[in-house]
């Protein structure tokens, strides 16, 4: 989205984009104003949870910051340098607008979000034809998914790009060439897809047409953190994703759909979707995919518990010196980081699967100063090294675990208590055995295979838990 000359005051903000108590007060809209245009905008939002756009619905849940704001012309999604996500909009604009209107600019604020943090390539997002290409794409996905006929009218003029327009210049363009253009249903059926069809316009339209909302070009690079973007993309897409694998008819329909949009775009792109598990919303597997939503599941819980912690102690000799001499206590570091240790306990009574043992022996390889103990239990514990087969008798006792790893009972090759403080243990089981209660329940992390009982989920208090998948799926 290109700043572009035209008619319009300049879109310089008149205050700072990240002083949210001055732009709320910079010249208010009437009072009646600003409380029409929050309904409108909650409304609008809440239809988006529960069946227009789980895209958006995540989006906005993440926009801890909604001002009403008459320092905006129109609306925007902003992904502010300090790691916020704020939601601008001006009172009389989505007041003229109406309902139906506002959940159309909100829904195309959020997919341009979602599609910069997809589309990173600085090539693509430089250049205008593709700004054009992208704002074809998703008012069509707006005009068909929020089943409207036209575009939303404010002042009398259309409120963005109407990609029927866009293709209709397209396809006279081609054929006064003597080429041959596509249908239309082709042309708009993936953003890349537009993109090249445009390119081979004689005329490719270019500057693009200003966009549903003003996004400031002098404030670009404080408004538009990348960082920010590509967080907040992240999260919403796992969420989106987890809804729709849970049987959220809304979200398996906006994602599909999106991820047909972004088909073939770039092989980075194509990674992406293939790390997140996309693959299953699609009906398809790809046997050579490294990671699946259990292991991006467990690379999130696993990283929450081995955060770094300062080591702060109190130094008993300066500090008694200090209180002698009326001085307040201090703290002070001691030492170099310790080592994270983690141990991994995998149920050798059942058929644990070769594939789930090597990744999270992979994974624990690659944390940076992590020391993993390995451990094969059914009614006993026997550590082991990964690729060792696994021993075991029969029976299963999570207690045996527990008693091991808490000192209680010694182990069954050395007769040695384990004596190490753990910062979390992962168990690798069908779940199937008596529930157990931790002495530290928030450090242990469940990974029950297929058809497993995950009983840890519902447990008091409550542990991490995940089912994973086995085989090649």
């Amino acid at each position: 989205m290109k700043a572009h000359e035209s008619g319009r005051r300049s879109r310089r903000l008149p205050v700072s984009a990240t002083d949210r108590k001055a732009l709320a007060q910079w010249q208010p809209a009437d009072p009646a104003t600003i409380a029409a245009a929050v309904r409108l905008k909650e409304a609008a939002l809440v239809e988006f949870g529960m069946e227009s756009s789980a895209i958006a619905g995540w989006i906005y849940s993440k926009c801890a910051h909604q001002i009403p704001t008459t320092a905006i012309d129109t609306a925007a999604v902003m992904a502010a340098g300090d790691g916020s996500c704020l939601l601008l909009f001006n009172p009389d604009f989505f007041v003229e607008l109406g309902l139906e209107g506002v959940k159309f600019v909100l829904f195309h604020e959020a997919r341009h979000l979602i599609q910069r943090h997809l589309f990173t390539e600085p090539e693509l997002r430089e250049d205008p034809v593709f700004d054009t290409a992208i704002e074809c794409t998703i008012n069509h996905v707006a005009l068909t998914r929020l089943r409207r006929d036209d575009l939303p009218v404010f002042n009398g003029e259309p409120t963005g790009v109407d990609p029927r327009k866009i293709f209709k210049n397209y396809h006279a363009d081609l054929t006064a060439q003597g080429l041959s253009p596509f249908s239309y249903e082709e042309f708009i059926r993936t953003d890349m897809g537009c993109y090249t069809e445009l390119h081979r316009m004689k005329h490719p339209p270019s500057p693009p047409p200003l966009c549903v909302h003003e996004l400031l070009e002098e404030l670009q690079e404080e408004l538009a953190d990348a960082e920010t973007i590509e967080r907040i993309g992240n999260e919403v897409l796992a969420n989106v994703l987890l809804a729709g694998r849970r049987g959220m008819r809304a979200a398996r329909s906006e994602l599909l759909d999106l991820i047909e949009r972004t088909d073939g775009a770039t092989d980075r792109l194509a990674k992406l979707w293939d790390q997140m598990g996309a693959g299953m919303i699609r009906g398809q597997t790809q046997k050579t995919r490294r990671v699946d939503w259990w292991q991006r599941w467990l690379v999130d819980v696993l990283a929450s518990k081995l955060a770094e912690g300062e080591r702060l102690i109190y130094p008993k000799k300066r500090g008694a010196v200090l209180a002698a001499l009326g001085e307040d206590p201090t703290l002070s570091r001691r030492g170099p980081e310790r080592h994270r240790v983690v141990a991994i306990a995998v149920d050798a009574s059942g058929s644990m699967p070769a594939a789930v043992v090597d990744w999270v022996a992979s994974l624990v390889g690659q944390l940076d100063g992590v020391k993993a103990h390995w451990l094969s239990f059914d009614a006993a514990v026997v550590p082991f090294a990964p690729g060792d087969p696994l021993v075991g008798g029969g029976g299963t006792s999570f207690q045996a675990v527990a008693d091991y790893l808490e000192g209680r009972a010694p182990s069954v090759k050395t007769g040695e208590p384990f004596d190490e403080t753990l910062d979390a243990v992962i168990m690798v089981t069908d779940g199937i055995a008596a529930p157990i209660t931790p002495a530290e329940p928030d450090k242990w992390i469940w990974l029950i295979t297929e058809r497993g009982d995950d009983w840890p989920e519902n447990h008091t208090p409550q542990m991490a838990c995940h089912k994973v998948r086995t085989g090649d799926r």
